[in-house]
């Protein structure tokens, strides 16, 4: 072209098609750049020429129908089909266009070719489009389910999934239409016969000619049984949590699963062939070698964490790893197999180095409450006797004025009954009262281990006789007692009288859980811990078991049960020291006592003490026969004016010789200055100034030949560290009756 054209015409030379302009006699008057490159021609070489010369089948004007097919000539004489288009007008040049049909021929003979081959295929080929509705079915698809292809094209593809499957179905579906590739799915399809069959499919979506999905295609196969079987096999690998390495008797890897990759950093390929050892630490390597040597020879199960020695691994990136390993072996015909479990134990450590951490800070905590508790417990003991022996000395002031008064009235009480009976029951009260305040006062000095303790070889089923005697008629009828006490029952060293008052404690908790009634049990029996407990060292008990039948204890108040003051009674029914008192004495005589109960099950108290070899002491003292004196003197050491005239009182009318003495110094000098014989010094423990213990030691400095009793409500100084009695001395508890003081007076006279 030459010189300047229209802007039709340069339209017409850039067109993408070849385009040429034939004028009424077949001369081709133009000619763009993509037919010149078709043609292989230059434009002068076209200009001018019938149009023939690149078309000889096209009709000369008229020319023939719109769009037909013919073949071209190029340059070399080389023919192409194509399609020619003809547009003409009247009178006008006409436009032809020529399109190359050589690569539309090569599709369709490929599209031919393509559907041979999928005819031909013994897999089964569907097409979908997206809506999931079948629009082909080749007969390999036949054959494998047993449908026609007109009985299921144009039917949704979902009919041959299971019911329960078919959401996942779906799910693929629409994955595969976001243009995702699913190769090898094994799935579970529905033959025409309606039985199940096992199938791998591989699905990739469908595009058109602008690149859009259209549809799904998938090739599907039956799975055979052993394809069934090694997918399980390899299933299981694949899913095992632990990694799993097997090797050959030569130490080659030749399998490994989807763990060991994720444990070790490796890739499968990576492993495959190589020799185990490069998941061994670098400096155990050598050591290895030997170790999978001997074991080839003697290839035994080892189960996992089998040995004392912890494992390590090595990573790809020569990170050391803690594992668990067990080894197996199987004999293949390919040779001895032996397969390793690796698990990673680092979570493990980590668990088990917290439990101990936790352990460590619970025993600590444990440890902190004891001593929290021992400290409490001190306080309160402290606490305790200072309030028993002020309160001692006004319930002895009490008791014996009140008896001085029954004393006085008893005769004119008989002779009128009307006048002094009244003050007769006045007194009775009195005495009650006393009582109460003195079993009280022992369970302040118990619970806090203040006590006076007299332990001696004993069996505990002549206290448990005795207190089933003495409770056989209090508990009430509604409270049945029971004991089932074992023949061969072990000695204890410990005091009866603490224990009696344990039981009886604990039977009246006991009635008291029981208010509609119920039973109490007490049993006793033998029992040997070989090793050590949170309970007891290793040696012989006797246990002693007290069962009820009552509302038991939620686990809230079984926690508090023994601390003091403690109580789940209505205000004024209870002291809260009854169990806490249990506790002091138990552990006072070296046992333990712990509570097992359940609400609506009853409640069980269990008591171990530790048996003794020490032979049944025979022979001791029976009472006192004869109380009253014979002129002996006693020296009176006490700084309470009226404790120390009601012992003035007692003493003097029942013939003894009474010196007086209201502190620790007044009673040395009376001691010193007295020059007459002086037998006793009855002296008060605790006293200011100067202990009672001192006054004796004073007073023996000047009177050797004197013999001391002490008296106190709170005997503590005078008690050796295991809350016995030192060794010789005599102690008179307060608060003490006429009987009690006279006996013990006449007891160290005449010892």
């Amino acid at each position: 072209m030459d010189g300047k054209v229209s802007p039709q015409l340069g339209y017409i030379w850039a067109a993408p098609d070849p385009i040429l302009i034939v004028d009424a006699d077949g001369l081709i008057e133009f000619v763009n750049m993509s037919a010149l490159r078709l043609f292989d021609y230059t434009a002068p070489e076209l200009i001018g020429q019938p149009v023939k010369v690149v078309l000889p089948d096209l009709r000369m004007p008229p020319f023939g129908p719109p769009v037909c097919e013919q073949h071209a000539l190029r340059r070399d004489g080389s023919p192409l089909p194509a399609e020619v288009t003809v547009n003409q007008g009247d009178g006008e040049p006409a436009i032809v266009v020529v399109r190359d049909r050589t690569d539309r021929k090569r599709a369709a003979a490929a599209e031919a070719r393509l559907a041979l081959i999928v005819r031909s295929s013994h897999e089964a080929i569907i097409a979908r489009n997206l809506d999931g509705i079948v629009t082909d079915w080749n007969p390999g698809a036949t054959r494998l389910y047993g449908f026609r292809p007109e009985e299921v094209i144009g039917r949704r593809g979902a009919d041959l999934v299971p019911e329960h499957r078919r959401v996942e179905e779906e799910t693929i579906m629409a994955a595969v239409g976001r243009g995702q590739v699913i190769d090898r799915h094994r799935a579970v399809r529905h033959r025409k016969d309606g039985t199940p069959i096992q199938v791998s499919i591989t699905m990739s979506p469908i595009t058109d000619d602008d690149g859009e999905i259209v549809g799904v295609a998938s090739i599907s196969q039956a799975v055979s049984a052993d394809e069934l079987a090694d997918a399980k096999i390899v299933g299981v690998l694949e899913a095992a949590p632990d990694a799993i390495v097997v090797t050959d008797a030569k130490g080659f890897i030749v399998l490994v699963n989807a763990q060991t990759s994720r444990l070790f950093g490796y890739h499968r390929d990576e492993l495959v062939g190589q020799p185990v050892e490069m998941l061994v630490p670098t400096d155990r390597r050598r050591a290895h070698v030997a170790h999978r040597t001997r074991y080839v020879a003697r290839p035994l199960t080892r189960p996992m964490g089998d040995g004392d020695e912890q494992l390590m691994a090595q990573r790809k990136d020569g990170i050391l790893v803690p594992v668990d390993i067990s080894l197996s072996s199987v004999q293949t015909d390919d040779g001895l197999l032996v397969a390793a479990a690796i698990r990673d134990a680092t979570d493990r450590l980590t668990a088990r180095a917290e439990n101990d951490r936790l352990t460590a800070i619970a025993e600590q905590e444990r440890l902190g409450r004891l001593l929290q508790q021992n400290q409490r417990m001190e306080s309160l003991g402290q606490l305790a006797g200072g309030i028993a022996h002020d309160f001692n000395n006004l319930l002895a002031v009490i008791v014996n004025y009140a008896a001085f008064v029954a004393e006085a009235v008893g005769s004119a009480g008989e002779a009128e009954p009307d006048r002094w009976g009244p003050v007769t029951r006045d007194v009775e009260q009195l005495r009650s009262a006393a009582d109460r305040g003195i079993a009280l006062t022992h369970q302040l000095l118990a619970f806090g281990r203040r006590e006076v303790s007299r332990p001696r070889p004993m069996t505990v089923n002549a206290v448990v006789n005795d207190v089933y005697r003495l409770l056989g008629r209090s508990l009430g009828e509604h409270v049945g007692l029971r004991c089932r006490l074992a023949d061969d029952l072990w000695l204890v060293r410990a005091d009866p009288a603490q224990i009696e008052q344990v039981l009886v404690n604990l039977a009246l908790n006991a009635r008291d859980a029981m208010p509609g009634g119920g039973t109490i049990t007490i049993t006793t029996e033998n029992e040997v811990f070989t090793e050590h407990t949170d309970v007891v060292w290793p040696g012989r008990y006797v246990r002693i078991r007290v069962t009820d039948t009552g509302a038991g204890m939620p686990p809230e108040v079984m926690a508090r049960a023994f601390e003091p003051f403690f109580t789940t009674r209505q205000r004024g029914e209870g002291s809260g020291l009854g169990l806490a008192t249990v506790h002091g004495i138990v552990t006072e005589a070296a046992g333990s006592i712990r509570i097992s109960s359940r609400p609506n099950n009853g409640t069980t108290v269990t008591i171990l003490l530790p048996a003794t070899d020490e032979p049944l002491r025979t022979g001791e003292k029976g009472a006192v026969l004869r109380s009253a004196g014979s002129g002996e003197t006693v020296l009176i050491c006490e700084d309470e004016p009226a404790i120390r005239e009601v012992a003035r009182r007692i003493l003097a009318r029942n013939g003894y010789e009474v010196i007086l003495a209201d502190d620790g110094l007044h009673a040395i000098r009376m001691a010193s200055a007295h020059t007459g014989p002086l037998h006793l010094l009855l002296t008060d423990v605790v006293m200011p100034q100067v202990l009672g213990k001192d006054v004796a030691g004073a007073v023996r400095a000047v009177r050797g030949d004197v013999k001391v009793l002490f008296m106190s409500g709170y005997a503590r100084p005078v008690l050796a560290g295991s809350g016995t009695l030192e060794a010789g001395v005599s102690l008179l508890a307060k608060p003490f009756s006429e009987e009690d003081l006279l006996a013990a007076v006449r007891e160290v006279l005449d010892a």
